[in-house]
Parts: structure tokens; C-alpha cells; sequence
């Protein structure tokens, strides 16, 4: 999986950092969202970010499968994860 955060979208709600603390962080300075891992390996932390994606009131996340997937860049659709 590969992820990307809007920063200037983020509305530093800190659900992603809340849900998958070892994939996101809060900027202490302003409070958006820092990506620590944007290529998390497979397993819970991957899954975690799937989640926060799907939870972020913003939709300042975006996740695809690794490249090997072929698959477009997409927002998660509100209440869900893509």
C-alpha cells in the first residue's frame, strides 16, 4: 500500500494519529498531520491506515495499493475505506 496526505486539507482532527499512531503523526506546531510511513508493510499497521483513511473527516489521505496493483490514487469514500 502506498499513502499520501494533504496537509493543507487536514483538518488536525488526529484520528489518523489516534488510529494508526505508527503511520501518522500531529505536527506539534499546527496540529495537521505528518506521514511517518508511506509505504506501511502489510499487516496491522497497513490495515490501521486503511482505517484512518476511511476516518478522516477531511479526506486529506489517500491510499492505493502497492504499484504492483495498477490501481488509480483515490480519496476514501466518507464511512468507508477504499
Amino acid at each position: 500500500m502506498e499513502l499520501r496526505v494533504d496537509r493543507d486539507r487536514c483538518a488536525g482532527s488526529g484520528m489518523c494519529a489516534l488510529t494508526a499512531p505508527e503511520v501518522f503523526d500531529q505536527d506539534d506546531e499546527d496540529g495537521r498531520v505528518l506521514l511517518l510511513d508511506a509505504r506501511p508493510p502489510a499487516g496491522p499497521a497497513a490495515t490501521a491506515a486503511r482505517e484512518a483513511a476511511g476516518l478522516c473527516p477531511a479526506g486529506a489521505i489517500t491510499a492505493r495499493p502497492g504499484a504492483e496493483g495498477g490501481q488509480r490514487w483515490s480519496r476514501p469514500t466518507p464511512g468507508g475505506v477504499r
